[in-house]
């Protein structure tokens, strides 16, 4: 009975949790499934039209397109994350004056939201008047006169915005290396160094191998992040030029909102969560497989 009095107690605090839980993320996520369905608008559902969205859904060549424009964007965007994120983390570990600023100058633009990055983003890569045409026309890197139009060319577009988001989100991934960084007990390079071992070898062998855990984590929640990104493309590039940017959460939007079909943006936010799903399974089976070994 004391038992039981315990979990009750415990249920009334977590209810009201539990309650919004249920409400904006079990429900949602149930009412989408039944979406899928149907041919359903923003008025109200019209008809069941059974598997007929995802049949569409899979000979839908602008669906495809977007998908692999999101994989380009997670190919882009994830081993630079992570490279980035060490190289911060190592200089804001060193003992120095400017340790306090380097670690505040890595993690401010993190605070700023989507929206003020991307228009930050936005005057930085404009032609003429950008702040990076600019800088390369005050290194003679750019002749005078001539201008790089990176948001109208698609390879240059994918730069522009994996950089403006690299610069925007790095600094939650620097804390996290930090952190782990700090945590690696200083006996270890002492004893490294007494046995001759140089500040490479030492983070080679002794860095990187005891910040694996965090570098598994890092990398699951970075493809998760990059194959749902969307506002900082939609407000930098609009998906253009001719939807050569256009993520596939982008296209879901326009389904759903511009198209008025929410039965099929539905459908295809189900894909993307199967997607995401066996991509998370395949890193947890291997992660599991490495420190098995």
């Amino acid at each position: 009975m004391k038992k039981l009095r315990i979990d009750l107690q415990a249920l009334i605090f977590l209810l009201p949790f539990l309650i919004v839980y249920v409400l904006f993320t079990i429900w949602p996520m149930i009412k989408g499934a039944q979406m899928s369905f149907y041919k359903w608008t923003l008025i109200r559902k019209m008809k069941y039209v059974g598997w007929d969205n995802f049949q569409r859904m899979f000979h839908d060549d602008q669906f495809w397109a977007a998908v692999w424009h999101s994989t380009i964007f997670v190919f882009l965007t994830t081993p630079t994350m992570i490279v980035l994120a060490i190289a911060l983390a190592l200089i804001a570990n060193r003992k120095s004056k400017l340790q306090k600023l380097y670690r505040s100058a890595f993690f401010l633009p993190s605070i700023l939201s989507v929206s003020v990055a991307s228009y930050l983003g936005l005057f930085m890569f404009q032609p003429y008047t950008g702040f990076i045409n600019g800088i390369l026309h005050g290194l003679g890197i750019l002749a005078e006169g001539k201008e790089i139009f990176w948001l109208t060319e698609p390879s240059l577009a994918w730069i522009a915005v994996a950089a403006l988001t690299l610069w925007w989100t790095v600094g939650f991934n620097f804390i996290l290396y930090l952190s782990a960084m700090q945590e690696i007990p200083d006996e270890i390079y002492e004893a490294a160094s007494l046995d001759g071992a140089a500040k490479g070898q030492m983070f080679w062998r002794i860095t990187l191998p005891m910040m694996n855990s965090i570098t598994r984590m890092i990398l699951m929640l970075q493809i998760i992040a990059s194959y749902k990104v969307f506002m900082q493309i939609y407000i930098i590039t609009g998906g253009g030029p001719l939807d050569s940017t256009r993520p596939i959460i982008q296209y879901i939007y326009q389904s759903g909102f511009k198209k008025n079909d929410l039965g099929y943006a539905a459908t295809m936010s189900y894909m993307l969560f199967a997607i995401l799903l066996v991509l998370s399974i395949i890193q947890y089976v291997v992660n599991n497989r490495k420190e098995a070994a």
